[in-house]
């Protein structure tokens, strides 16, 4: 018994090595969605934002834009590791409600002059096509 329990253990060590020597990372299953990868540029785009708001001293409403934009790619992959379909669905609804919270923060920065209307109104149709397809998506799953 011990033995094998050992042979696991060089054996995790020598994969770890071999990531060391330049092989491939792994590969996660929502890489492939292109709901995730959306959502990723989303995430970005926020953050992007965030970092000007910070450099104008709105820390909080910066914090809170960041979270609520990773909290959109987050979900997706959380929800893409879950045993259950129903499960995965939960998770979208999730990141569809961040969506919306985002959208939100998005009318209420404008109105305060913090972002252009053109900003705002290219984040706003990117928001809503990614919603869209999370509802899609959900549908199909």
């Amino acid at each position: 018994m011990r033995e094998h329990t050992n042979d696991n253990s060089k054996e995790q060590t020598s994969k770890r090595e071999g990531i060391r020597r330049g092989r491939r990372r792994p590969h996660w299953r929502f890489e492939d969605l292109e709901i995730w990868k959306k959502a990723l540029d989303l995430a970005v785009k926020f953050h992007l934002i965030a970092e000007r708001l910070d450099k104008r001293r709105f820390y909080r409403y910066a914090e809170k834009l960041r979270a609520a934009g990773l909290s959109i790619s987050n979900n997706i992959a959380e929800g893409s590791g879950s045993a259950h379909k129903q499960e995965f669905i939960q998770f979208l609804n999730i990141t569809r409600r961040s969506l919306f919270e985002d959208a939100s923060m998005l009318l209420v920065f404008e109105r305060l002059g913090l972002l252009e209307n053109t900003e705002v109104d290219e984040l706003l149709w990117d928001c809503d096509e990614e919603s869209r397809k999370i509802t899609n998506f959900s549908r199909v799953l």
